[in-house]
C-alpha cells in the first residue's frame, strides 16, 4: 500500500500570546480568565472573522491563526493591537490583557484542521521577538505587504530564531511613540537633492567600551553631513536601526527613500549608489580612494566639515 501524500500549502500564520501571563493569573486567576475569554469573544474572533482568517489552535492564553493573505494578517494583526489599546485604556496597568504578535507566510502541512511545520514554528519564534503590543513579521512577509499597506516596520536584520537553522530576516512594526526608526511599507520616494544614509560602523575589537567610540563616529559623521545644505541625510535613528543586520544596501536605500548608503568596507568605507548605479559620491579634497562611476554628488568644497573632509576612502559600488 503506497504511502499517503502529505497536503500542503502557503499560508500566512499569526502567532499571538498574553504577555506576563503566569503573573496575571497569580495575582487574579478568575479575573483574568474571564477578561481573556472577554477579549477573545469581543475582539479577536469579529477581528479575524473580518479579514478571513481562520483559529487553528487556542494554546492556553495564545492563539495561532491562518490567512490566505499576507495582507490579510497584517492588518488584522496591526487593527487588532489597537482594539487592544482601546480595550485597555481604562484598565490598571499591572491588570491589561497585552498581546505579542508575529506573522510569517510560509509552507505548512495541513492535518485535519491543525497546521504543523516550518511555517508555523517561525511564526510562533517571531512573536517571541515582539514588544508588548507589537508585531515582528518576516522578509517574506514584509515583499508581499510591500506598497500595499501603511503601515510602518523597523528592519532588525536577520534573526537566529530557537530550533530555525537559517537566520530569518525579520521587521518590527514601528512603535507609538514615533521615537523607532520606521521603515514604510510603502516605498518612498526619493528627495528633490541627493540623498544619503550613513550605516553604523562596526567595532571589530573585543572591548565592549569601544563600542560607544565607534557609534559616536557614526553619530558625528551624520551631524557634520546634515550641516551640508545640498545633502539630504537619513537621521541617526533611522540608521541605527539596521546596526547588525545585514541588509542589501540597495533593499535600505529603497525602504530609507535615499540615493546613496554609506557602509563600511575592509579597506575603510564604500558609497553604494541604492537606486542608480551610474551615480556615486564625490570624495572630497585631500583624499583618496577609486569612485563607483563618473557622477558626482555636488557638495561645495567651502562646506566640507572636518569629518567630512576625511571621509571618503571609498571602493566600486558592487
Amino acid at each position: 500500500m503506497s504511502e499517503e501524500r502529505v497536503q500542503r500549502r502557503l499560508a500566512a500564520i499569526l502567532a499571538i500570546d498574553v504577555v506576563g501571563y503566569s503573573r496575571l493569573t497569580e495575582r487574579d486567576e478568575v479575573g483574568t480568565l474571564t477578561t481573556l475569554k472577554s477579549r477573545r469573544r469581543e475582539i479577536l474572533q469579529p477581528m479575524i472573522s473580518k479579514h478571513h482568517g481562520r483559529i487553528i489552535k487556542l494554546i492556553g492564553d495564545g492563539a495561532l491563526i491562518e490567512f490566505g493573505s499576507a495582507v490579510n494578517a497584517v492588518d488584522c494583526a496591526v487593527e487588532l493591537q489597537r482594539a487592544m489599546d482601546i480595550a485597555n485604556a481604562d484598565v490598571a496597568g499591572d491588570r491589561r490583557i497585552v498581546l505579542r504578535a508575529g506573522i510569517n507566510l510560509g509552507d505548512v502541512v495541513v492535518e485535519g484542521n491543525d497546521l504543523y511545520g516550518d511555517g508555523v514554528n517561525v511564526a510562533a519564534r517571531l512573536e517571541s521577538l515582539s514588544e508588548p503590543g507589537g508585531l515582528c513579521i518576516s522578509g517574506s512577509v514584509f515583499e508581499q505587504i510591500n506598497g500595499k499597506l501603511p503601515h510602518s516596520f523597523v528592519s532588525l536584520g536577520p534573526q537566529t530564531l530557537k530550533n530555525i537553522d537559517r537566520p530569518i530576516q525579520t521587521y518590527r512594526l514601528a512603535g507609538k511613540d514615533g521615537a523607532a526608526a520606521a521603515v514604510s511599507a510603502v516605498e518612498l520616494s526619493l528627495p528633490a537633492k541627493p540623498s544619503i544614509v550613513v550605516l553604523p560602523f562596526v567595532d571589530m575589537s573585543a572591548d565592549a567600551e569601544q563600542a560607544y567610540f565607534v557609534d559616536g563616529l557614526t553619530e558625528d559623521l551624520i551631524t557634520d553631513l546634515s550641516k551640508v545644505p545640498e545633502l539630504f541625510v537619513i537621521a541617526r535613528n533611522s540608521s541605527f536601526a539596521y546596526k547588525g543586520s545585514s541588509v542589501d544596501t540597495r533593499q535600505i536605500a529603497r525602504e530609507l527613500g535615499v540615493k546613496y548608503v554609506l557602509e563600511e568596507a575592509p579597506d575603510g568605507w564604500r558609497t553604494a549608489c541604492g537606486s542608480m548605479p551610474s551615480s556615486s559620491m564625490h570624495p572630497p579634497v585631500g583624499t583618496s580612494g577609486q569612485i563607483a562611476s563618473t557622477g558626482t554628488l555636488p557638495i561645495s568644497s567651502r562646506r566640507k566639515t572636518k569629518s567630512s573632509e576625511r571621509l571618503w576612502r571609498g571602493s566600486p559600488a558592487d
